[in-house]
């Protein structure tokens, strides 16, 4: 079954290569979505695609890339149409 998935990042997720990172993993994983920057210091990733690949993208955040510092991750079903490809922002 395919699904979007919204997450909010918290911690030190910016400045740390955290949304390429996502992305890189988001298409190994065969995702489409986006990461982005949010002006209060996260990041918000909307992950589509089977089930099963959504939850190990978001398994994944809450480790993220070698210099992030997570410290929080919230995740929600998101009923929005998923995107052609995962992009950053």
């Amino acid at each position: 079954m395919n699904l979007c998935r919204q997450c909010r990042v918290r911690g030190r997720v910016q400045g740390v290569f955290f949304r390429d990172s996502t992305r890189h993993e988001a298409q190994r994983l065969g995702l489409t979505g986006y990461a982005r920057n949010l002006s209060d210091g996260s990041v918000e990733v909307l992950a589509c695609g089977s089930d099963a690949r959504v939850r190990q993208l978001c398994d994944w955040l809450r480790e993220g890339p070698p210099m992030a510092e997570v410290e929080q991750v919230d995740c929600q079903t998101a009923d929005t149409p998923p995107p052609s490809h995962f992009t950053t922002e």
